[in-house]
């Protein structure tokens, strides 16, 4: 628990860094541009295609009735871009997570390893095409989840639970492999993911849901869709903040779970050691094997004779 904390309060102090919040701009500039670009060509099909479908339903219909009964008419025309827009925020939410952990977490990993760990081995148990691999296959699967998923978010409950989770799940499994990849080997890095499976997958949970905060932009309906370009980018920083907050509690947590293993197991001593200069000529000081019957002398410049007085 104790190391689960030191790397949150950790990471909360990095994202401070200026270099931190440099790297955060170029998800962000990437993933507005794609938004803006998706929305302008995609947009007014996407919210006539929606309504089209929402109208061929007789309980939405019936609820349309029931909102011009009451005077509320004009929500009938937010509906439909509010659908889209909920829709379309797990895709933002994983691409964003995808360019943090392409673009950020090498860099974090190399910015916590370089301050914390220097002397720390680093044995590439984990290549860039091998982590690309891991993050589009986890991400995947995390797709699917969430699709199936979705009509159980009409229940109140669930919509609330259900895709943080998803969300949580898919943040582990990136973040985690990333964090390891330069500095551990492939059996330490399956042990540690092994052995701390637990935590590691509460702090993507915990991300999932602190992730999960821009979603409330949503709630704000009709206003939301007037403030829409202001708000989005907003949002998506927001989700690249809390994506490299994430990135950088998982290098922190993980390097220090990898560091204190290999100095239980004598790996980081025994590097200290076989770093060190070698000692001059004058120093060494050999043994020579023990003759039959004799002790093991050193080799060196013959000692001076014993004064026999």
């Amino acid at each position: 628990m104790s190391l689960l904390l030191d790397a949150f309060w950790r990471a909360v102090a990095y994202c401070l860094h200026p270099r931190v919040i440099v790297f955060s701009l170029l998800p962000l500039v990437l993933m507005v541009v794609l938004s803006f670009a998706l929305g302008y060509f995609f947009w007014d099909s996407a919210v006539a295609y929606v309504m089209d479908s929402l109208q061929s339903l007789s309980l939405v219909q019936a609820f349309f009735g029931w909102l011009e009964r009451i005077g509320m008419e004009g929500l009938r025309t937010v509906l439909a871009p509010l659908v889209v827009l909920i829709v379309a925020t797990p895709v933002i939410v994983m691409c964003c997570l995808l360019l943090v952990a392409v673009f950020m977490t090498p860099a974090m990993v190399t910015l916590v390893g370089r301050r914390r760990f220097p002397e720390m081995e680093k044995k590439q148990g984990g290549s860039l095409l091998v982590s690309i691999l891991w993050s589009l296959g986890s991400t995947l699967v995390a797709l699917v989840v969430l699709v199936l998923s979705m009509p159980l978010w009409l229940i109140p409950p669930l919509v609330l639970i259900l895709p943080p989770l998803i969300w949580g799940w898919l943040t582990y499994r990136v973040f985690a492999f990333d964090a390891l990849a330069e500095h551990a080997s492939a059996d330490e890095r399956r042990h540690i993911l092994k052995e701390h499976r637990g935590t590691l997958l509460a702090m993507g949970i915990v991300s999932g849901y602190i992730g999960a905060a821009p979603s409330l932009l949503w709630a704000s309906g009709a206003l939301f869709i007037a403030m829409a370009p202001l708000l989005v980018p907003v949002a998506i920083w927001i989700y690249t903040l809390v994506f490299a907050f994430a990135s950088l509690w998982f290098a922190h947590y993980a390097l220090a779970v990898l560091h204190k293993m290999r100095a239980d197991s004598g790996i980081e001593v025994l590097d200290a050691v076989w770093r060190e200069p070698a000692a001059s000529s004058d120093d060494v000081t050999d043994v020579l094997p023990a003759s039959s019957g004799g002790e093991a002398r050193p080799i060196g410049p013959p000692e001076p004779p014993k004064n026999p007085n």
